[in-house]
């Protein structure tokens, strides 16, 4: 069919008059864009004149930037000077404190974990206790970067701190003394002819160390090692480059980890190299509310795979990738820029990895008392949407787990200090004699050396 000429320029017309409305709409939003900066500049300027105290204009601007910030979610914020050369220090393995991850929450300062072997860990301190006083000043309400500034500084200084803890009538004093952290990230000890790789951060030094750790254990025990406890408890997680290399060193193949951006096909996918450094022995992995982020994707990873038995209580829920974008003179803004997702397609964001296998940390007498806090008690934290419109049901059964009807004090008794562990290195003694077995035998050692 032909058209006239007056057809195809109707037509035409139609086009241009399409672009032009698409322009206009998007000249309006820009226009209530510039009214509204108009409006933050207004404010700036009041403030500048009228408030009560003069206040410089780099702390209201950094106050502005905050502000934007802390309207998103709980991991993306704006590092100034101080804050940049602190996070390097953290994820390149050393600093001077305390040794304590903590986070903000409603103004409070909470703790996320202490590290192992460090002031804070060893005066106590738990996981959820909130800081309520540093030197004897009440801190709530100010910035976290300010809380953490306050509790580095040179080895050898004091420091009080006082902390709010759930189930405690006062709060309670801690005298500490600041030492230079160096993060060791992995240690490793043999317990029954189990190798236990304890885990306690993700830093530069994590993946290296993890494959040391693998090898010495394989050393040691040779044919008689019945398998690995891979401990993650409380490790608040780090890199993301370190998590993928952990997770490699247990997989021979397959996907380890996505992460999925705004735009529908902004995914990247990390796979595993060919090799697993333990040679398919049983792998058991322990997790806790401490256990977030990179510390979720290496357990979701291989649980998912079906090459680790996830036990212990259900993990953190943190499933977002924050990226570090420099912005010049030292600063940098790091935001939230996608969510991580395991080789199933689960999202751990606010649900948390769930164990295989749950089994509560009867050794500790106070455990119960102190508050459960993770991804989803958080202020503005992101939503983990359901894709089917269902959402899981928990059914739950009120008689006692036969398992788990010790007490403390009788643990104690028994010589047992971390239940869980304990239940990790016996679980893999039932897994793994077949496994042993067949090993001794590929080693010309008969399965009575193997056993010893």
């Amino acid at each position: 069919m032909t058209m006239s000429p007056q057809k195809k320029i109707l037509l035409v017309g139609i086009g241009v008059a399409a672009l032009a409305g698409t322009a206009t709409v998007r000249a309006a939003a820009q226009s209530d864009t510039y009214k509204q900066l108009d409006a933050l500049m207004d404010v700036f300027e009041q403030v500048r004149v009228t408030y009560v105290d003069k206040v410089d204009d780099k702390t209201l601007i950094d106050g502005a930037i905050n502000g934007m910030l802390a309207s998103l979610d709980p991991h993306s914020n704006y590092l100034d000077q101080r804050d940049f050369a602190s996070m390097r220090q953290t994820t390149d393995g050393e600093y001077g404190g305390l040794g304590l991850s903590v986070s903000i929450e409603d103004g409070a300062v909470k703790v996320i974990a202490p590290m192992d072997d460090t002031p804070g860990a060893r005066a106590g301190i738990k996981p959820g206790d909130y800081i309520t006083h540093i030197e004897g000043e009440l801190i709530y309400g100010q910035p976290l970067n300010e809380a953490v500034d306050r509790m580095r500084g040179l080895a050898g200084s004091k420091i009080a701190i006082t902390i709010a803890r759930q189930g405690e009538a006062k709060p309670l004093q801690f005298s500490l003394t600041r030492e230079v952290i160096q993060i060791r990230p992995v240690k490793w000890e043999v317990k029954n002819n189990v190798g236990i790789v304890r885990i306690s951060t993700f830093n530069k030094q994590t993946g290296p160390a993890t494959r040391d750790a693998v090898a010495a254990i394989d050393k040691k025990l040779g044919a008689a090692l019945s398998g690995y406890v891979i401990d993650l408890r409380s490790n608040p997680g780090g890199l993301l480059d370190q998590a993928i290399e952990v997770s490699d060193v247990f997989l021979d193949k397959g996907e380890i980890v996505s992460q999925r951006g705004r735009a529908k096909g902004d995914i990247i996918r990390y796979h595993a190299k060919a090799g697993d450094l333990t040679h398919g022995k049983p792998i058991v992995i322990l997790v806790d509310e401490g256990s977030a982020s990179a510390a979720e994707i290496v357990a979701g990873a291989l649980q998912d795979h079906r090459r680790a038995m996830v036990i212990g209580e259900r993990s953190f829920g943190k499933g977002s990738v924050q990226t570090l974008i420099p912005l010049g003179e030292g600063t940098g803004l790091r935001i939230t820029t996608a969510r991580y997702f395991t080789p199933s397609g689960r999202s751990v964001q606010e649900a948390g990895i769930e164990p295989d296998v749950s089994v509560p940390q009867l050794s500790d007498a106070l455990r119960g008392e102190r508050p459960r806090r993770r991804e989803a008690d958080l202020t503005r934290h992101l939503i983990n949407e359901v894709k089917d419109g269902t959402e899981k049901l928990v059914e739950t059964d009120e008689k006692p787990d036969p398992r788990f009807t010790q007490t403390a004090d009788e643990l104690k008794k028994a010589g047992v200090l971390d239940f869980q562990l304990d239940y990790a290195v016996k679980m893999l003694g039932r897994l793994a004699p077949a496994a042993t077995v067949q090993m001794a035998e590929a080693a010309g050692l008969s399965p009575a050396a193997a056993q010893r």
